[in-house]
């Protein structure tokens, strides 16, 4: 029985032992679990060994094993030696920070804030999660300029208060002015810090403190976006964009910036211009569109620099409503009446002039109040004053090109342009309209009593013409019958010489139409004579000029063989010589002509004179004509040919 409630307790130690282990291991070895979604935060109640048994003066956070708040946490794990009795653990879910937000730290252990300083400066502690690091660094108690960004992170929150926070952002069309709430102060003269670079918009904001910003108003702005903007630090007003409008530049006045040189010379003596970046009026006006523009260190005045029309009319005014003060003039004539008149006045305003007008006036308002409104005014009631109403009215055309030029003329010096000048409606008085409205009724009733006039003298002339011409009713049908009688005759010998007028006229126009024929036919036979004879001259002179032209032709041909020839003679005389050159043309003819130079049959005499010898060749010649006609041509031509031959002196020796 004994051993069964023996074994029967040591199952239920060993039960027990089981369902406390964690108890019994952190009381028997000091071990201590972090789940994986906690951070241990440590409190150490008392140290045994070793000089640094308390905290520095002003500290709260331990982080040389001084009793207290331990610096350093226990991330998720195992740990052993973390007695009960010493140490105190507890469990803290990690620091979220969301999407879309950042988290802002403000630590509750560290070095004093410099004086003029109300954020502490970034050190390095991987993100606020070393809490030891973040002391040893020189970390400072206080709000942090540093954040942390959307994230898991294990912060001791023993030392650091995370408060989450939305980011910033600014929307289309928007833009963000920046007010820092730390820094060094703005210099003295200015109402907006420096412009510093390298800090991303802000989102850096130790990086702006590095660099020497200032606290307050700041130059730069933000555009649309998001962005991780601490408001410990920073300040954000959210307003539109400056918008330029079509037809319009905006001159820009600048607050802030060193003082610039004047760029408008001596002869603008109504303030300074100023190049981009300077205090003042800048020269270089903004065109037409969308600018992230600081209303509170820049302000941008609107010029029109279309044609603007000013109308000093009590019931109209333009959408510029420039001329909403205006009102119809009231000006009084010589003769003591007074009388309105509306005047509309065309300006236009030059770009690179609109700076200037700005610089003198401040605005457009300004420039109609005071030079427009007091300048057409006065000018148009000095002119009333010299001109009764009347006169005023018959010359209105002429008045308004002298205002015109007048106004131009004022309006240069002011540095505007004036287009036009126009007169609307002129209302006199009523009590002489009214006079003059009687005087002109009478004189309509004059003239309308002395058309009525004329009138009935008209229609009495007519009543007493009408009875004349009705008494004159049978006289009139008598002469009428009268005249019937005489025409009827008249047409009747009229008809007669008519037809006789028709006969001769027939018997005219046949004779002259065959007239016409046979002249018609002798002009045909002439043309066609004229005609012939034409053709005949145009062959005689066309077959004329081909002969003479081959005349021409052959003549030049034998004048140039005959030349050629020549030529070719004299120069063969010169080469064989006269004599040889004779022979050789001889010989030549007689070789042409087929003649033969040695006969065939040779009739020669017995004796030895001349005489006897011719007899009988004469005789042979003649017996051999008989025989052959031909042969005896050829024996003649050599009897020539001897004949003609010279003969040889008796001293020559023949060779």
């Amino acid at each position: 029985m004994e051993a069964l409630i023996s074994n029967y307790w040591w199952v239920l130690v060993a039960l027990l032992c089981i369902i406390l282990y964690k108890y019994i291991l952190r009381f028997l070895f000091g071990m201590v679990i972090v789940p994986e979604d906690r951070i241990g935060l440590i409190t150490k109640k008392f140290v045994l060994l070793g000089s640094d048994r308390e905290l520095p003066d002003g500290r709260i956070i331990a982080i040389r094993g001084e009793a207290g708040f331990q610096g350093k946490t226990l991330a998720p794990g195992l740990y052993f030696g973390m007695w009960f009795w010493q140490y105190s653990v507890t469990m803290e879910q990690f620091t979220i920070i969301p999407e879309g937000k950042i988290g802002l730290i403000m630590a509750k252990d560290g070095s004093e804030i410099p004086t003029g300083n109300i954020l502490g400066q970034k050190v390095e502690s991987d993100n606020f999660q070393d809490a030891v690091k973040f002391l040893e660094n020189g970390g400072q108690r206080g709000r942090q300029t540093a954040y942390i960004t959307s994230g898991s992170y294990r912060i001791n929150t023993m030392l650091f208060q995370v408060s989450v926070t939305d980011m910033i952002r600014i929307q289309e069309s928007m833009v963000g002015i920046v007010t820092t709430l730390d820094g060094l102060p703005i210099e003295a003269n200015q109402i907006a810090g420096k412009l510093v670079e390298g800090h991303n918009n802000f989102q850096d904001f130790d990086a702006f403190i590095k660099h020497g910003g200032n606290r307050g108003l700041q130059p730069q702005v933000i555009l649309a976006g998001s962005y991780n903007l601490n408001p410990w630090a920073i300040q954000l007003e959210e307003i539109p964009m400056t918008e330029i409008a079509i037809g319009y530049v905006g001159v820009v006045i600048s607050f802030i910036g060193k003082e610039g040189d004047d760029l408008t010379g001596v002869d603008f003596k109504h303030g300074n211009i100023v190049a981009r970046g300077s205090k003042g009026v800048w020269l270089e006006p903004l065109g037409p569109g969308k600018y992230p523009i600081n209303k509170y260190i820049m302000k941008v005045e609107l010029v029109p620099t279309t044609n603007l029309v000013l109308n000093w009319a009590s019931a109209r005014s333009e959408a510029h409503n420039l001329d909403k003060n205006l009102s119809t003039i009231t000006v009084r004539s010589k003769d003591g009446f007074p009388f309105n008149l509306d005047v509309a006045q065309i300006i236009h305003v030059p770009t690179t002039e609109a700076p200037k007008v700005i610089a003198r006036f401040g605005n457009m308002v300004n420039l109609v109040s005071q030079v427009l409104e007091p300048t057409i005014g006065n000018y148009f009631r000095n002119s009333a004053q010299g001109s009764d109403v009347i006169a005023f009215l018959s010359t209105r055309k002429e008045r308004q090109e002298s205002a015109k030029e007048h106004i131009r003329k004022v309006l240069d010096e002011y540095n505007v342009n004036a287009v036009d000048t126009l007169i609307g409606d002129i209302v006199p008085p009523e009590s002489l309209m009214k006079t003059l409205t009687d005087r002109k009724i009478a004189e309509e009733q004059k003239v309308t009593y002395e058309t009525q006039k004329q009138a009935q003298e008209t229609r009495q002339g007519m009543e007493k013409e009408t009875a004349i011409a009705d008494m004159q009713k049978d006289i009139v049908k008598a002469q009428q019958s009268v005249e019937i009688a005489e025409r009827t005759a008249s047409a009747t010998v009229k008809k007669s010489e008519g037809d006789a007028a028709g006969v001769k006229l027939a018997v005219g126009a046949e004779a002259e139409a065959t007239k016409m024929r046979a002249h018609a036919e002798a002009e045909a036979t002439k043309a066609r004579a004229q005609a012939d004879s034409e053709a005949i001259k145009l062959r005689a002179s066309a077959e004329a000029e081909q002969i003479s032209l081959t005349g021409s032709a052959e003549a030049g041909k034998i004048l140039a063989v005959g030349k050629s020839t020549a030529e070719a003679y004299e120069l063969a005389v010169k080469a064989l010589g006269g004599e040889n050159f004779t022979r050789y043309k001889i010989t030549e003819e007689l070789s042409k002509g087929n003649v033969k130079l040695i006969p065939d049959v040779l009739i020669g005499g017995n004796g030895g004179n001349h005489g006897g010898s011719a007899m009988d060749g004469l005789l042979g010649l003649k017996l051999m004509e008989l025989m052959d006609p031909h042969a005896r041509k050829e024996v003649v031509a050599v009897a020539e040919i001897v004949e003609t031959k010279p003969k040889p002196k008796k001293d020559n020796i023949n060779p």
